[in-house]
């Protein structure tokens, strides 16, 4: 199976939607997409600016200081010790190196990629790209034998899921005892809401509590569009066992997929700083403290949703129906169906909105009655 045998891209069903919401007098209200809105900020933009004289081609590994920096970002906020330089690898943002994970380790056909129950197409995407079966199961003790990788995504998009470190413990177990290589999609830890997560430090897969002492068949994947508003700047990177992030490297160096010289400057600044993290924290904190109980109140239930950029949530009805009574009043949200075929009552619904416009969604949240929405 190619690449040409891909599916539609599914936002383009959307856009009657985004037509229809457009239309309300007071302008759309997009949270259908985590695109982030607010500023970049300027010890990132600064850093980006002075390595702009960039003649030479870049590392595929990363500059020393960017691997020195994530190395101890893991260390400073996700209770990850013991990184080297030669665990971890920058990539060009998050999304491609899910769709190509399965391809540049070697998977094909015959062979399973696990993925969560509700999840972003990109895990299946790497799958179908190199031919090998996708299968979505949430419990270890339902992930197959077979599995070459199973993808956990926590906090998860859509839905918000954190794995405790318990639960991550479970987790590593099972895919030792399987031989797969466990991936954790980790990309928006700096995002808790509910307790403990709130005060707590979401765990990585990688945390010194969850690994046994080894980074053996693990890798975090993590991306700096969130919590620096970068998603522009296409910056992330992976960490964990060094076996597999020589072979990525290997395979990058040959495909030439390298992060540009002044987006490892600027990723280097991003990771050192943790004070414009905590300011667009609070930004998303007050837009989610103003739109949860506003959907509540029009009569969706919240499902989940303790971390991350979105509210997952459902009124009991297909979530095409639900997109459709939204855009009656010019707010755009993300289907279920997007996220896998378990979950067609639900609606992701994105933080990513401007302080005014979540302030309209709110407003006209509040001005309708559950059974009239």
């Amino acid at each position: 199976m190619g690449v040409t045998e891909l599916a539609d891209y599914p936002w383009d069903a959307v856009a009657p939607y985004a037509r229809r919401a457009k239309e309300h007098p007071g302008g759309i209200v997009d949270l259908s997409i985590g695109s982030p809105v607010d500023p970049t900020p300027d010890v990132v933009a600064s850093a980006l600016k002075r390595a702009t004289d960039a003649h030479a081609y870049p590392q595929t590994i990363g500059t020393p200081a960017l691997r020195e920096a994530v190395a101890e970002w893991y260390r400073r906020r996700r209770g990850v010790s013991g990184l080297a330089a030669g665990d971890v690898l920058p990539t060009i943002g998050s999304k491609e190196l899910v769709a190509l994970l399965p391809l540049l380790l070697g998977v094909g056909p015959g062979e399973i990629v696990v993925h969560p129950r509700a999840a972003y197409p990109t895990y299946e995407v790497g799958a179908t790209v190199c031919g090998a079966t996708a299968v979505a199961a949430d419990d270890p003790a339902a992930w197959p034998e077979g599995a070459a990788i199973i993808w956990i995504n926590s906090p998860g998009n859509p839905d918000g899921r954190v794995w405790g470190v318990p639960e991550l413990r479970a987790a590593v177990a099972r895919a030792r005892e399987l031989g797969a290589l466990l991936v954790a999609d980790e990309c928006y830890a700096e995002l808790g809401w509910e307790a403990p997560w709130d005060r707590a430090p979401i765990p990585s897969v990688l945390d010194d509590r969850v690994r046994d002492g080894s980074f053996s068949g693990l890798l975090s994947v993590y991306s700096l569009s969130k919590q620096s508003n970068l998603a522009g700047y296409r910056a992330a990177f992976l960490a964990g066992d060094r076996a597999v992030v020589s072979r990525l490297t290997a395979a990058r160096k040959h495909l030439g997929l390298m992060v540009p010289a002044p987006v490892q400057a600027a990723m280097t600044a991003a990771l050192g700083d943790d004070e414009h993290v905590r300011i667009q924290k609070d930004l998303y904190g007050r837009r989610r403290a103003l739109l949860l109980p506003a959907l509540q109140g029009a009569g969706f239930r919240v499902d989940r949703s303790e971390a991350g950029l979105y509210l997952w949530v459902t009124e009991g009805r297909d979530a095409w129906d639900s997109l459709a009574r939204l855009a009656e009043l010019g707010i755009l949200a993300g289907p279920g169906h997007f996220y896998g075929p378990h979950f067609p009552e639900h609606v992701r619904v994105s933080l990513t909105a401007s302080d005014e416009r979540i302030a309209a969604a709110a407003e006209r949240l509040r001005h309708v009655a559950p059974a009239d929405l």
